[in-house]
């Protein structure tokens, strides 16, 4: 009996065929980035003169290895650091801050604009504990610029940014822009934090 010759598999467009799916599959991948906290550096100012901070007007924030919360001096539950913060920044022990609306403490933060909220946190500190620390202490810096927009332009601040920032928003953007920055001037955001 005859040998029969089985029909041989054409694979010379075996490549092409790889490197089709090779190019769609690096077309359509999506890589996706890690993001941080979103943290813009405030510009370097070239000055020979020394700035001397007053010890009542630095908040000092502490995080120990065992995620627990020193402030000034004072063990504190993270519950409670959003109102202490926002008592210390809206204090106006000076009494030059006329829109400020804290017990005027002399023993305090003179005026938002002196008061520097100063973090610290050691390395076997967790992660969760300290981004919520964080998240704690820009949300008095909102809530404070929120209650000062709705007392200025009846709207809040977070709605001022979005309006800014949404593309087809029919407003003046250059009067808006304005509205945020005096809204950032009353209420800096002075966080430091510390190594």
């Amino acid at each position: 009996m005859a040998k029969r010759a089985s029909p041989e598999v054409n694979a010379g467009s075996m490549a092409d065929i790889a490197f089709l799916l090779l190019i769609f599959f690096l077309v359509t991948t999506t890589i996706e980035t890690d993001s941080g906290i979103n943290r813009k550096l405030p510009p370097m100012e070239e000055s020979d003169v020394d700035v001397v901070i007053k010890q009542k007007n630095i908040f000092t924030v502490l995080l120990n290895g065992k995620d627990q919360l020193l402030v000034e001096d004072e063990l504190m539950e993270l519950k409670d650091l959003r109102q202490a913060a926002k008592e210390f920044l809206d204090n106006g022990g000076d009494r030059t801050c006329d829109y400020c609306s804290g017990k005027k403490d002399l023993a305090s933060s003179d005026n938002p604009d002196k008061a520097i909220i100063s973090l610290k946190n050691e390395r076997e500190t967790s992660y969760k504990t300290y981004i919520a620390v964080q998240n704690e202490l820009v949300a008095a810096y909102n809530e404070l610029r929120d209650a000062r927009a709705q007392s200025l332009y009846g709207k809040s601040f977070k709605e001022m940014e979005a309006n800014y920032n949404d593309v087809n928003w029919p407003g003046n953007k250059e009067k808006l822009k304005e509205q945020i920055d005096q809204i950032k001037l009353d209420y800096p955001q002075k966080l430091s934090e510390v190594q």
